[in-house]
């Protein structure tokens, strides 16, 4: 097995005019998303703030309050949004890389979302420096699609799979709000389309994986993490083109970057792997970790 690896390495996106992490601490954050300032929830800021409660208060717009876990065990938050100032529903950011822009619409939800992963960014920027004209990318667990409209700016050949309706029409209109067209749009189960996939012997040239910890297909179906990843990425390694390209993020709580380079070489045992973090850096100075990245 070739050990050609680039492991535990920091991503973050930098000078990005539309998004900032203002502080983190005692399991909470502060953003600002283009003029609109929102504190919310964060598990993983364990410390203590950069900046005083007032402070935090003086700047916020609205806040999600989080009540509990909610009964089905999803991880997901429960709770609901109180707004402190009188503010939009929905607006749009911006995001500018490799002399590309996308517009990105965002909206309160009532898991406590608003329809972006900023620390995602650094994914956006490979796909946009690394995607040719016509070259094939399927995008699974693919939610409001940036990283699908990214890949469409370089003229990809896109199919975006999700398994939920209304996130996919979401997705659509960012598409079409950075003046884009032709991306293919599937409201499917990711671990059964991958199995079809195979079956009809199709191969892609780049595949992005963001498998949450647990969800539901559009007919019930039942996914796991930690008990389908490694048979989804079988059927991933065999739907990959010997030379592609494939980005896969792990959100789950406790998954490190060694975790993801083993389970990648596993797989693609011959392919250069990097592993490493995606992180956000607040301006106070904290680097919150969100998520693990394996590419080859």
């Amino acid at each position: 097995m070739s050990q050609e690896t680039n492991l535990n390495t920091l991503h973050f996106p930098s000078d990005w005019k539309d998004y900032s992490l203002i502080d983190c601490g005692n399991k909470r954050k502060i953003e600002r998303f283009g003029n609109t300032i929102l504190i919310r929830p964060e598990p993983q800021a364990i410390w203590k703030p950069g900046l005083s409660e007032k402070d935090w208060y003086k700047q916020a717009d609205a806040e999600f309050i989080r009540d509990n876990i909610n009964k089905k065990n999803t991880g997901e938050l429960e709770g609901g949004w109180k707004q402190l100032r009188k503010i939009p529903s929905q607006w749009e950011i911006k995001y500018s890389s490799n002399n590309r822009q996308l517009k990105i619409g965002l909206q309160f939800t009532g898991f406590g979302h608003v329809g972006i992963f900023p620390e995602q960014a650094t994914n956006w920027d490979y796909l946009m420096a690394n995607l040719k004209k016509d070259q094939k990318v399927l995008n699974l667990f693919a939610y409001t699609g940036v990283a699908s409209v990214a890949a469409r700016t370089t003229g990809a050949d896109v199919t975006h799979l999700d398994a939920v309706k209304n996130v996919v029409t979401w997705a659509r209109e960012n598409m079409e709000r950075s003046n884009l067209e032709g991306i293919r749009w599937i409201v499917e189960d990711a671990f059964k389309f991958v199995q079809r996939e195979v079956k009809r012997e199709k191969l892609y040239d780049f595949i992005i994986l963001d498998p949450p910890a647990y969800g539901r297909g559009p007919s019930g179906e039942k996914w796991l993490l930690e008990e389908l990843l490694d048979q989804l990425m079988e059927g991933v390694s065999k739907i990959l083109k010997p030379d592609g390209k494939l980005i896969l993020n792990l959100y789950s709580l406790g998954y490190s970057p060694l975790l993801c380079n083993n389970l990648l070489k596993s797989y693609f045992p011959k392919r250069k792997v990097e592993s490493g973090e995606l992180v956000l850096k607040s301006e106070t100075g904290y680097l919150l970790p969100l998520s693990v990245f394996g590419r080859i």
